[in-house]
């Protein structure tokens, strides 16, 4: 139901783009198009900085229709003005405790503890998320927050909490006398309700330093050591844009990460994280993934009943940790997830080649139902006449993979913030406009020498080894990260340029090239059966595909083109 009302929404702006096409040459017409995704981007970067409400985008979003539409459909956009107005009003005035984040809709109220005080309940998207209460109040009703301090040998001075929120596990820390705590929260929203409302005044204290970062990121880019590094209830409850399975904290919680979290304590230091987990073979691969990691098994405190409890506290070395009780390791314990396929919520046995049934359902509804509407738009003829471009449905099915591929790896480099993302987004449509100005302004290679170019740079992609350029400085990583997406980028939409120029008939071949990508996006959950690298091989057996579909002539053709680009989503 979701998925139709998207698709019935966006089919009134994709009507009214269809038809500039028709009036405007090929590339006025795209090179506008790009623009004006960029600059929705960057508005996006902007009402995602102040933390707007829906009010604000559809109010944009509604004016710009006014402005586009003109006095033609005049009366239909103030009145969709004046309706979205009302229907976003509404709940600022109704809910108070109701504030937008770059990821969630927050919902704020205090409620009694159970200690003859008040507590903060923190809801995002409706789901509850955190509570916040003085350090004393939670230790007296969940006194497993005191665990990390108590199972580590060595009393901790510096810690850093990842998944810091509104600042309980830091009043906690600071309760236990440390010395410094370096407090990771990836949600900016969530810290500055921290810093007004935490009644214990965490964020105030000297001994703290902030930072509003992905907690996999900072640990790639700082060189401190830490007596005690602390995952405090780290699930985000959302995804990563446009990125298959990938949630926020996905990465945190793979093989390379406990590495890196171990290569950061100090002599005589521990790890620990702690969550409620609704399956026991969660448990069993967190434990596995740290034993692993380390050497040697992990402290867990466990409540499979009710709660679902698991607490994790493991040494840096095995006399650095004092355990009641240990982690055992069992031969059916799940394999650790990793930084290639960081799915920790996917169970090894989840459906047909480790893709969930629901995925596999869901995805094959999408597919079925987009099929349906389109032979009935299309027509039969229509319908037909899309096989002869069938190298341009494969161009755009692996064009999505290989965006979906770069946007994992820039999430993997550099985080999974919102403007992180918003950042890869730019960038995928700036080198789809640099093809663009490149195949309209010079004599590009013919196409057969552009998938040389092509193939070299998935080849190059594939050899780089992720662990390395994780390795190099924040500066030289930008670099390399940015040139191994840039090259087959820029040669896939050169290629399309050229071969969309030749075409016949424009309308039907650009939307044989959607519809790739629309099934390139349902491919993306490939990955959660066999990881994000093996897309790379994917996107070259479909690029070579492609190749060998292209009509003879066409793949030694050379000289200038009328040139367009392969559909991006933004």
């Amino acid at each position: 139901m979701i998925f139709a009302a998207v698709a019935i929404i966006m089919a009134g702006p994709g009507e009214l783009v269809a038809d500039c096409f028709k009036e405007l040459p090929r590339l006025d017409a795209y090179r506008l198009d790009l623009i004006g995704s960029l600059l929705g981007i960057t508005t996006f970067t902007v009402c995602s900085f102040f933390g707007t409400p829906p009010l604000v985008w559809f109010g944009i979003v509604s004016v710009l229709f006014i402005v586009l539409l003109g006095a033609a459909a005049k009366a239909v956009s103030v009145t969709l003005l004046v309706a979205t107005a009302a229907m976003f009003t509404y709940p600022l005035i109704h809910d108070q405790g109701v504030f937008w984040s770059p990821y969630y809709q927050v919902t704020t109220f205090q409620r009694p503890n159970s200690s003859n005080g008040t507590q903060w309940w923190i809801y995002v998207n409706g789901v509850p998320h955190q509570r916040l209460e003085t350090a004393a109040a939670r230790l007296r009703e969940q006194p497993f927050y005191e665990e990390p301090y108590l199972r580590a040998s060595n009393p901790p001075k510096d810690v850093l909490i990842v998944g810091a929120g509104t600042g309980t596990d830091v009043a906690i820390a600071l309760s236990h006398g440390v010395r410094h705590v370096d407090a990771v929260e990836i949600d900016p929203s969530l810290l500055e309700f921290g810093r007004t409302h935490n009644p214990d005044r965490a964020y105030q204290d000297p001994r703290v330093t902030a930072y509003v970062n992905d907690g996999r990121a900072f640990l790639e880019r700082t060189h401190k050591r830490y007596d005690l590094i602390l995952f405090a209830l780290p699930d985000s409850l959302t995804l990563v844009s446009g990125a298959s399975a990938l949630r926020l904290e996905s990465y945190l919680f793979t093989a390379q990460a406990m590495q890196s979290a171990r290569d950061h304590l100090a002599p005589g230091g521990a790890f620990s994280m702690y969550n409620f987990y609704r399956q026991p073979w969660l448990v069993d691969r967190l434990g596995h993934t740290m034993d692993q990691a380390f050497g040697h098994p992990p402290c867990l405190l466990s409540r499979p009943r009710g709660e679902h409890l698991a607490v994790f506290v493991i040494g840096r070395a095995p006399a650095d940790q004092e355990c009641i009780a240990t982690w055992q390791p069992s031969p059916t314990a799940p394999t650790p997830s990793t930084d290639n396929h960081p799915f920790l919520y996917v169970a090894d046995d989840a459906g047909l080649f480790g893709v969930p049934t629901i995925y596999l359902l869901v995805l094959g509804l999408v597919l079925l139902g987009s099929t349906i509407a389109i032979r009935a738009v299309a027509g039969r003829r229509q319908t037909r006449a899309m096989w002869q471009y069938r190298d341009l449905f494969l161009l755009g099915v692996a064009f999505l993979l290989l965006e979906t591929k770069n946007v994992t790896g820039f999430a993997l480099y550099f985080g999974t913030t919102w403007l992180v993302n918003a950042l890869v987004f730019a960038g995928v449509l700036i080198a789809v406009l640099a093809a663009v100005e490149v195949t309209r302004r010079y004599t590009v290679p013919p196409l057969r020498t552009m998938y040389v170019v092509l193939f070299g740079g998935l080849l190059l992609a594939w050899l780089v080894p992720t662990i390395w350029v994780l390795s190099l400085p924040w500066g030289a990583r930008l670099v390399v990260a940015v040139l191994l997406a840039f090259i087959p980028i820029m040669a896939a939409n050169v290629i399309f340029a050229k071969r969309f120029d030749s075409t016949a008939d424009a309308t039907t071949a650009f939307g044989t090239n959607l519809l790739g990508a629309m099934v390139g996006g349902c491919l993306e959950y490939l990955a959660l059966a066999s990881g994000y690298r093996s897309l790379l091989v994917i996107c070259a057996a479909l690029y070579l595909t492609a190749y060998l579909c292209t009509p003879r002539g066409e793949a030694v053709a050379s000289g200038p083109s009328r040139p367009f680009a392969v559909a991006t989503r933004d």
